[in-house]
């Protein structure tokens, strides 16, 4: 045969499509688990899912380990792809048309209510799980300790050298204007946007971790990030930008001040005023990444080890990002009632580089050495009120010393 016609023979054959899975996909009512060794989430759902088979002992169970063999990997990706997903993360469980991606209270509870619905109609309880109701039944069942160490987190984070420095800043030059409706749009607008890109930040970071830590050294990966940040907050209240430090680079300052003191032109008005405070705030927000990235890491790290997911992370990320926007409203709303502004010194930075990053190790040593500290809603207020003593010993300790330098 001609070389010409050969080329064409496979160019002709690559192009037909690939054969689909020969075998049936799924058998009704009957779940199928893809699950691994290494994944913990896995081994926690496994004890449930034992459970669930117990409860219902007519229910198929099938379960696919991924980990020691490719013999399921196909089937895997065949049946994601058949649900409109892709074969990324452990566990991942399907019955009937529904499908499971990581294990939490809420995912367990919607499992339970699905086979329920099927195997003992009966006992079925209402289809809730699916509306805020249910979301926040399921942080409820956690015992409250996601929850407020989301807040506590949180409230630590919005205490931001880098963000305050900025913003109060930027209110110190509108306030010139002495007009408290362009102190309102302009700092408004300012706080909106970094809020979005925060928020955003947060989620992309949650979503990497969530698919990656079912690897045993992804845990410890984020503990060392938070011990490294720590450490280096913490060598900040000594020696201020001595070093590796994560703050706002004095060459990005000059920047920095030439697009705040542009919001003081007063021929920008209404819109233009408001895209101007957009893209100037985009930009600063990425300046200050490096600075403000230890706590939403460290707090993404926690919520995927604990298997949160879906509209329980959404519901906590927006307490997340109203909480660390309180102290920065707050600055916000002085300024617009008194219309002044008194400056952010270094010895403000120094203090609260201490404090964040006493707070930080000692969250990271528990992630490293005791997790379930945090789990326990007194652990974590003692964790926390432990962390905050130190620091202010620390303060009393070295008065002197820091007044003189």
């Amino acid at each position: 045969m001609p070389r010409a016609s050969v080329l064409v023979a496979l160019l002709l054959l690559l192009a037909l499509p690939s054969p689909g899975w020969s075998e049936p996909l799924f058998e009704a009512d009957t779940l199928y688990v893809f699950w691994s060794e290494d994944c913990p989430h896995c081994r926690e759902q496994k004890q449930f899912l034992e459970e669930l088979q117990d409860a219902y002992p007519g229910l198929p169970v099938i379960t696919m380990e991924l980990s020691r063999s490719q013999r399921y990997h196909e089937r895997f990706r065949h049946m994601a792809s058949a649900r409109g997903l892709s074969a990324l993360s452990v566990p991942t469980v399907f019955f009937n048309e529904r499908v499971w991606v990581g294990n939490s209270p809420l995912i367990q509870q919607q499992m339970q209510q699905a086979v329920a619905a099927v195997h003992d109609p009966a006992s079925a309880s209402p289809q809730v799980t699916e509306s805020v109701t249910g979301w926040l039944e399921a942080l409820r069942q956690d015992q409250g300790s996601t929850v407020v160490l989301t807040l506590l987190i949180a409230l630590v984070d919005g205490f931001n050298p880098c963000s305050l420095w900025v913003l109060t800043l930027l209110l110190a030059l509108v306030i010139n204007s002495g007009s408290r409706h362009r102190i309102a749009l302009v700092g408004g607008t300012f706080l909106l946007t970094t809020a979005l890109l925060y928020g955003a930040f947060i989620a992309g970071v949650f979503s990497v971790l969530s698919f990656l830590l079912y690897l045993h050294w992804v845990q410890w990966l984020v503990a060392g990030f938070a011990l490294v940040f720590g450490l280096v907050n913490v060598k900040d209240y000594f020696w201020y930008k001595r070093g590796l430090s994560f703050t706002i680079a004095e060459s990005r300052k000059p920047g920095i001040y030439r697009g705040l003191r542009g919001l003081r032109q007063k021929q920008l008005g209404g819109a233009a005023l408001i895209l101007t405070t957009v893209i100037m705030a985009s930009g600063i927000a990425l300046v200050e990444l490096p600075c403000t990235a230890g706590f939403p890491v460290l707090w993404s790290g926690i919520l995927a080890e604990r298997g949160v997911s879906g509209g329980s992370f959404a519901i906590l990320l927006a307490l997340y990002v109203l909480v660390y926007l309180l102290i920065e409203l707050l600055v916000f709303g002085l300024a617009l009632l008194t219309l002044r502004m008194d400056r952010f010194e270094e010895r403000h930075g120094r203090l609260l580089k201490l404090y964040g990053g006493t707070i930080m190790l000692a969250l990271a040593g528990a992630l490293l050495l005791n997790p379930e500290l945090m789990s326990d809603l007194r652990g974590s207020l003692l964790l926390f009120g432990g962390a905050f003593a130190v620091a202010t010993l620390i303060v009393v300790l070295t008065r002197g010393r820091m007044t003189a330098s």
